[in-house]
């Protein structure tokens, strides 16, 4: 088998009715979704089945929700195609989805994980509520044009920068939400195709981000992390890193680092990695590699 990757969606993924049909089918999938609903204190289940959207689509929801669908998922993959899982040589996930990678290679257990990536949900929410900020997606410019935009309308006293480096045109840039609002007419000057505000609670992968970083080191501080058993290439530098104590740092760092997902996929590519999947609701990673590699395979297992 050639070398396969498995890659993990991050938040914007989930929808109401993900993993239904694995909660009614997969017996693995719905001890899943039972054994998180006894740590997160309502039931997962009925949140990804029937929604309310509006309280799916909150980060402190949207986070243990996409994190246990991926892992169900994967769990039914395991059950169907163990040669598969066992084969994959290498993983990533898309910020939130680092962490669904790192309970897959061995560095944290699922309930450890569920726990931190809860904890991450309402402080990153919390982060969101200080101030006024949000996310805005920029496509069809170069990352120096996208620099030059920040940097034009961007005033003293502002946060304003690149935070995803998706790939191959296709950069979101996070800040104050009036900052957010000056970029369209000059990213549209310089030749964009779509400059589009993201539904999100806030700035993430900014310094605004910052009070969430006090309880999230408290989280991780609390939870045994293992060297990982295949390369987890990390968002923040886009490298793999099997000291446990540096990839709890690189969590920290996370919330207020860029992601850089292109380098990460291009990481995997120059590694050798010929065939990827993308465990979990949607088809964003899939669609991201196309722009990056078009010719390399992505496979969906989806939930």
């Amino acid at each position: 088998m050639s070398n396969v990757a498995f890659l993990f969606p991050g938040q914007g993924a989930q929808a109401v009715g993900m993993a239904q049909q694995l909660i009614e089918t997969a017996p693995e999938a719905k001890a899943l979704f039972d054994q998180a609903s006894e740590v997160l204190g309502y039931n997962l289940a009925e949140l990804c089945i029937s929604g309310p959207a509006e309280t799916l689509n909150t980060t402190d929801h949207s986070q243990p929700a996409i994190f246990v669908a991926s892992l169900a998922a994967l769990e039914s993959l395991k059950n169907e195609n163990p040669e598969l899982v066992s084969a994959c040589s290498a993983t990533a996930g898309l910020s939130l989805g680092e962490y669904t990678a790192l309970v897959f290679a061995g560095v944290m257990s699922f309930e450890d994980g569920l726990r931190v990536v809860q904890e991450r949900g309402l402080a990153m929410q919390a982060a969101a509520e200080l101030t006024q900020s949000g996310m805005v997606s920029v496509v069809g410019l170069e990352t120096d044009q996208v620099e030059k935009v920040v940097a034009e309308v961007r005033q003293e006293g502002e946060i304003l920068q690149l935070a995803n480096f998706l790939c191959p045109g296709n950069i979101v840039v996070s800040g104050h939400t009036e900052a957010c609002g000056r970029l369209e007419e000059p990213a549209n000057a310089e030749g964009a195709r779509m400059v589009m505000p993201l539904t999100v609670a806030g700035a993430f992968h900014t310094p605004l981000m910052q009070p969430a970083v006090e309880r999230l080191t408290a989280v991780l501080e609390n939870v045994t992390l293992h060297a990982p058993r295949i390369p987890v290439v990390s968002n923040v530098d886009a490298t793999a890193h099997d000291d446990p104590e540096e990839i709890r740092q690189l969590l920290v760092q996370q919330v207020v680092s860029p992601v850089r997902w292109e380098d990460s996929m291009n990481k995997l590519l120059a590694d050798g990695t010929e065939q990827f999947y993308e465990i979990g609701p949607g088809r964003v990673l899939r669609g991201l590699l196309k722009r990056i590699a078009r010719k390399v395979p992505c496979e969906n297992v989806s939930c």
